[in-house]
């Protein structure tokens, strides 16, 4: 079984509505379970668990939110080094556009790496404007369908590499799979 972790945090909502569909992107992926937790509920166990991270957080001033660097630099601390070999992608929500929450996915990332997490970019397109290169990324809450598809196929792909990285199962590959993917444009 697959097993996916969404961990947020959310200072307006509009994180944990792109949590709602990254997991829904998630979900399209067989024999994959997945699990939703804000930061302030989540545990180390969650973490431990879970083979796929998908990890949210509001853009504040370019960077991650103090609420989720609190999380790893204290919950978590004690866990490095223990999370090694997990897949790992990101997910903000910025004030307007412009507001940096491609830097704040690239900061998520960075915490990531640190813990040993392998993370990915998404090479297609989620509609003809959406993609997620670095991570999905909205301006205020997901309201366009380029915003929610964005956020659905991270979702999806996080499950995808999953699958393959830590299970073995390479009819998931996302090269297997040519006809599903959008090109730019």
């Amino acid at each position: 079984m697959n097993r996916i972790l969404v961990l947020y945090d959310s200072k307006t909502g509009n994180v944990a509505k792109m949590a709602k569909l990254v997991t829904e992107g998630a979900s399209l992926v067989a024999d994959t379970e997945v699990r939703v937790r804000s930061v302030d509920e989540a545990t180390p166990q969650d973490l431990l668990w879970c083979d796929g991270l998908a990890l949210g957080s509001p853009t504040n001033m370019g960077i991650l939110s103090w609420k989720m660097k609190k999380f790893w630099d204290e919950t978590m601390a004690e866990y490095w080094m223990k999370l090694d070999g997990k897949i790992g992608c990101a997910f903000s929500s910025s004030g307007g556009w412009g507001g940096g929450a491609e830097l704040a996915c690239q900061s998520l990332l960075t915490v990531l790496m640190n813990f040993g997490f392998l993370v990915f970019g998404v090479t297609d397109y989620a509609t003809k404007l959406g993609t997620c290169h670095y991570g999905a990324v909205t301006a205020r809450e997901p309201r366009t369908e380029d915003a929610q598809a964005t956020c659905r196929l991270l979702g999806k792909r996080l499950a995808e590499w999953t699958a393959v990285c830590a299970h073995g199962r390479k009819e998931e590959h996302p090269s297997n799979k040519m006809s599903e993917r959008k090109l730019p444009g």
